[in-house]
Order: structure tokens, then C-alpha cells, then sequence
């Protein structure tokens, strides 16, 4: 009688087969490189659902440094530096007043947000320096306060007045950058580094070539860093771009300039939205 060898890929038919894994539960799968278009398209369509969830329609967006200190905290963190890190908080002195100028341009504008019937929300990038100070202005006056973090392996961490709802995490800067604009009705930009010239001239290049809302108000706070930083009329003189385009945004200092150049222009396409509901009827 011959006997018969077992296969080693045979299983003995008493013992319950192991269920398999859902491929888009499977971990392995959605971090490798297979998974990379399931991965996008999640951050391109979560955000809109929390957004939804949370009745979010519109933004004001708040980009900048998040290195940024307000001056108390230099104080307090230079009794138990130095050498390094004691020339940083020096150099980082020079920009300090626009941690406590964010903040309370965002406490304004939460007011104004709060105002509002169509779902407003101050968003900003979730991380710390100015970008705290505008979801911490927003958290002073209860207004919706957005941070669309970004996994990077220093500097970024959601800082504590996000609300819970609207804290969210993204793997991919592009897809960031698009729910930045998306909803957005105002940008502000205040001091920042690479990240911030980023998103300010990536902004500026969709209202200059239209291809995002030229009525969208634009404020660059703080007139000394940027025209410092930036020579802005000679990207005039040499043809660059034309001298109308300075026109597409605000250079201030102040608060109150910000806020009003900001409301004012919401204001009045809030009144047009609502001439022209009366002139078509609700669809």
C-alpha cells in the first residue's frame, strides 16, 4: 500500500481557517508604496467630511513661524539657557511682538466669525509660534479653531487650542496646502521661514494668474520683515510681475488696519451674496 506524503501547504481539515485581512485594514499595505493613492485620497476627502460634520463653510487662515515666542517666554526660557540656544532666543526677540499681534487679531476676528451665520472657523497649522497664537486667539472667544498639522520630525506638534474636531494630521504637504485655500475667505501672513514664503507666494501665484478668487484679502503683517526680506518693487522694476500686483494684498502693522481691511472686504461680498439670493430666490 503507498503511502502518502502530507503537503506542506496542506492543512488539516478539522482546524478553522484564519480570516483574511480586508486589504484597506491592512497597515503593510496602505504604508508601502501600493498604498500611496489610497493614502491621498484620504487626506483630500477626510478633511471635508470633518469640515462638513462640524458645519465649517468658510476660513481665515493664519500662516507663519513657528519658532515664534512672545517676549515673556524669551525672558523666562533665557534664565536656564545658553551658549546655542541663548543666541536663538536673542535672534528670535526681533519678531516676538507678532506672537501677541496674531493672537489678538485672531481673538478679533473670532468675534467677527462668531458674528457670522455660514460657518466661519480661524485655521491655521496646527503647529506652535504663530500658529498657536491664532488658534489661541480664536480658543479666547470660542470661536472654531482649525489646525491642519503636517508629520515632520522636529519643530511641528499640535499645540493645545485647537478644537478637537478640527484637529487633523496630514502625511503630504500638497494636499495641506489645498484645505488651506480651499474654504479660505482672508489669508495673513505673518513673519515666518521657508514653510511660510511657501505658502504666502504659492497663495499669490493662484490670485496673480486667477486661478483662485482675486477678492480674497490678503494681509502681510509686519512691514519692517517683509520689505526687508523682500525687494518688492524691484521684482517691479525688472518686469517680474507688474506694479498692479502689489495690489493684490495689504502690508500693515497694526491690528486694527488688518481687521478692518479684512471685514470690510467680507462684509461686502457677504451683502452681495445676500443681494443676490434676493434677486434669484433660493435654489
Amino acid at each position: 500500500m503507498a503511502i502518502v506524503k502530507k503537503s506542506s501547504t496542506q492543512k488539516v481539515a478539522s482546524k478553522k481557517a484564519k480570516e483574511p485581512q480586508i486589504a484597506y485594514l491592512d497597515k503593510q499595505f496602505l504604508e508601502g508604496d501600493a498604498g500611496r493613492q489610497v493614502r491621498i485620497l484620504s487626506e483630500f476627502l477626510a478633511p471635508g467630511e470633518r469640515f462638513a460634520n462640524e458645519k465649517i463653510q468658510n476660513s481665515i487662515v493664519f500662516f507663519g513661524s513657528a519658532r515664534t515666542l512672545p517676549m515673556e517666554e524669551i525672558k523666562k526660557r533665557k534664565k536656564s539657557v545658553k551658549g546655542k540656544e541663548l543666541k536663538k532666543l536673542h535672534a528670535l526677540e526681533n519678531v516676538a511682538q507678532y506672537y501677541n499681534a496674531a493672537r489678538d487679531l485672531a481673538r478679533q476676528l473670532g468675534k467677527w466669525c462668531n458674528s457670522q451665520q455660514n460657518g466661519f472657523t480661524i485655521c491655521t497649522g496646527g503647529g506652535p509660534g504663530i500658529m498657536e497664537a491664532g488658534n489661541r486667539g480664536a480658543n479666547d472667544v470660542g470661536t472654531p479653531s482649525t489646525g491642519l498639522n503636517i508629520k515632520l520630525p522636529f519643530e511641528q506638534h499640535p499645540n493645545p487650542y485647537i478644537s478637537d474636531a478640527l484637529n487633523m494630521q496630514f502625511r503630504y504637504f500638497f494636499i495641506r496646502k489645498f484645505w488651506f485655500l480651499h474654504i479660505a475667505r482672508a489669508l495673513i501672513v505673518f513673519p515666518g521661514g521657508f514653510g511660510t514664503l511657501d505658502e504666502m507666494f504659492e497663495a499669490l501665484t493662484l490670485i496673480q494668474t486667477r486661478r483662485y478668487s482675486e477678492k480674497v484679502p490678503v494681509v502681510i503683517f509686519g512691514t519692517e520683515f517683509w520689505k526687508k526680506l523682500i525687494n518688492w518693487e524691484y521684482l517691479v522694476e525688472t518686469g517680474m510681475i507688474n506694479k498692479e500686483d502689489l495690489n493684490l494684498f495689504l502690508f500693515t502693522d497694526s491690528v486694527e488696519e488688518a481687521y478692518e481691511y479684512i471685514t470690510n472686504i467680507l462684509g461686502e461680498q457677504e451683502n452681495q451674496l445676500e443681494r443676490d439670493r434676493r434677486s434669484f430666490g433660493v435654489i
